[in-house]
């Protein structure tokens, strides 16, 4: 039997899972924070997650100085964000076993281009919204009730929003 926790942290996974794209954001060499849309590669059980990148970009030399990074994702109905440790891999299994044909407009020498390599981020802490389905009608019922009694709509749903520890 599963626990309320090992739901909330499937479903904060799930919501990931729903993204190709995610926003990572790092630190600059400056101390700025900076969020890129980024591919996602892969996304494991444990809310870990896989982008691929080039040696090169700037991304790589961040995480390399400052691993600590969050990464986002938002739909119309459902967010998602999540704090973590970032690295850099230039395992070639690795990247063998993650390769997708469109990263090839990226990395024109396909999976054995010399500058691809990965990113890995270890999730920590995470928080999710979801208002899908039968959680976004019971969302559209609560609102319209505070918009009709003029009360303040309570923002956190315990179906809806969670926030979740992954490590």
């Amino acid at each position: 039997m599963t626990t309320a926790k090992e739901n909330e942290q499937q479903h904060l996974v799930d919501v990931l899972k729903d993204f190709d794209t995610a926003m990572l954001t790092t630190r600059t060499t400056t101390g700025e924070l900076r969020g890129r849309p980024m591919a996602l590669a892969d996304i494991q059980p444990s809310g870990s997650v896989l982008f691929a990148t080039s040696l090169s970009n700037e991304t790589v030399h961040e995480i390399e100085k400052e691993p600590r990074v969050a990464l986002t994702v938002q739909g119309k109905a459902k967010f998602a964000s999540v704090s973590g440790f970032a690295s850099i891999t230039r395992d070639r299994h690795l990247i063998e076993r993650h390769w997708k044909e469109g990263w090839k407009v990226w990395f024109p020498d396909g999976k054995d281009d010399p500058n691809i390599c990965l990113i890995t981020f270890d999730a920590g802490d995470g928080e999710y919204w979801d208002n899908t389905g039968v959680r976004g009608l019971k969302f559209a019922l609560r609102a319209a009730k505070a918009y009709v009694s003029g009360e303040r709509l309570e923002s956190r749903d315990k179906d809806a929003n969670a926030k979740v520890h992954l490590s």
